[in-house]
């Protein structure tokens, strides 16, 4: 699992290839990758890619979320 919170704090451990970067929840931000088809969440310039579930859980710990949800019948939608 690429995120650990600590609950009582909202310190945020984000895991990644090579990568693990620590910060408080309302410090990382939730995007959508439309290339990768997934949630990204951004920590001090790092890239880590997340579950849905994981997006859910990061915002509940105050991270701010950025995802666009992508729908076929939008113009221009990658899906």
């Amino acid at each position: 699992m690429p995120v650990e919170i600590e609950e009582s704090t909202r310190r945020c451990t984000l895991i990644g290839e090579d990568l693990r970067i620590e910060g408080e929840g309302p410090d990382i931000e939730i995007v959508t990758d439309e290339q990768m088809h997934m949630s990204v969440a951004l920590l001090a310039g790092q890239r880590v890619p997340i579950t849905e579930a994981e997006a859910d859980a990061l915002t509940v710990a105050g991270a701010v979320d950025s995802r666009r949800h992508l729908k076929a019948s939008v113009p221009g939608s990658v899906i």
